[in-house]
């Protein structure tokens, strides 16, 4: 989101400075202004000196229990870090970027909206939780008088996807041929470059303290998996695994082989919310913020090229 976000506020004659760690390849060429740091940096107030706002995209975004504690400090600490040195330095307003994580889902399938909340002990995993736990902690500081609008994504999709993120990751494990099953459940996805266009909406158009879910398409993940065979020419699994299933296969190999060392490819709290339907209502977005997402057929194609362009399917995939 953080790659996409920057592009789409050059794109409309922002000036940019973006806090990174390390190279950032994926802001290259890019005529930004790079500071040095993480959310943990202690120039993090004099970073933020002279901006107009403050996008906090930053985020752990793991599903694996070894990464629990680390996605927590991230995401929960780190946030409170930003918020704190956005005030410090007079940042007029914040927009934070949370998930729909942070919401939850409804028990009987139906999309949730922005005011809908899961109980956060039935939130799935410390990823879903550590969410939450941002937003209460959004909310303390609108409560002492500081201006933050709350965004979140569903599922997005699209280029520069560089780690990638358990969302990518599906993309990548079936176009190269390492989803020989699926299990049936349901996902809201989205254009990552609408998320980033949301951005930019919610601090232009967005209420204090108020949530606004980035979101396009509900739909299962067989038929995400259509989608993708349809873009590719490779075929889509026709095998369903049951939920034990998936769960045994997961546990064993997060619980008892990765210890030892043996790789494993799928973390056991995401087949957890994989047994949920994960559907979202963007009416709020779109009749505020002015949300017009672009269709998911084409973020998967563009996904789909941008990991081929840059090393991640071994051979060539798409249909000429």
């Amino acid at each position: 989101m953080g790659a996409n976000l920057v592009r789409a506020l050059l794109a409309r004659n922002w000036t940019v400075r973006a806090l990174v760690r390390g190279a950032a390849p994926s802001l290259d060429g890019l005529a930004i202004e790079r500071v040095a740091g993480d959310l943990f940096s202690p120039t993090l107030t004099a970073a933020m000196a002279g901006c107009d706002a403050v996008f906090h995209v930053a985020a752990f975004y793991s599903l694996w229990r070894r990464d629990r504690n680390e996605v927590m400090r991230v995401n929960v600490e780190g946030t409170r870090l930003v918020l704190n040195a956005a005030r410090r330095a007079g940042v007029p307003r914040v927009v934070h970027t949370s998930s729909v994580a942070a919401i939850g889902v409804r028990a009987d399938g139906e999309p949730a909206n922005e005011t809908y909340q899961s109980e956060r002990e039935a939130l799935v995993g410390a990823y879903k939780r550590s969410k939450y736990d941002a937003e209460v902690t959004v909310q303390r500081a609108v409560a002492d008088g500081q201006d933050v609008v709350i965004v979140n994504p569903s599922t997005p999709i699209g280029p520069w996807d560089a780690k990638p993120t358990p969302t990518g990751e599906i993309v990548v494990r079936f176009c190269t041929g390492k989803m020989p099953a699926y299990m049936d459940t349901g996902l809201n996805v989205v254009d990552v470059r609408d998320v980033a266009a949301g951005h930019i909406a919610a601090f232009e158009r967005g209420r204090t303290g108020e949530r606004y879910i980035l979101g396009n398409e509900n739909m299962t993940l067989r038929g995400l998996l259509e989608r993708l065979a349809a873009i590719t020419g490779r075929p889509a699994p026709t095998v369903r695994l049951p939920p034990f299933v998936g769960l045994a296969y997961a546990a064993v190999g997060e619980f008892a082989l990765a210890p030892l060392g043996v790789p494993v490819d799928v973390p056991f709290e995401g087949v957890r919310m994989a047994k949920q339907r994960m559907y979202y209502d963007i009416a709020k977005a779109t009749a505020i913020l002015g949300l017009t997402p672009a269709p998911v057929t084409r973020a998967l194609s563009d996904a789909v090229t941008w990991f081929q362009e840059h090393g991640y399917l071994s051979t060539h995939v798409l249909e000429t």
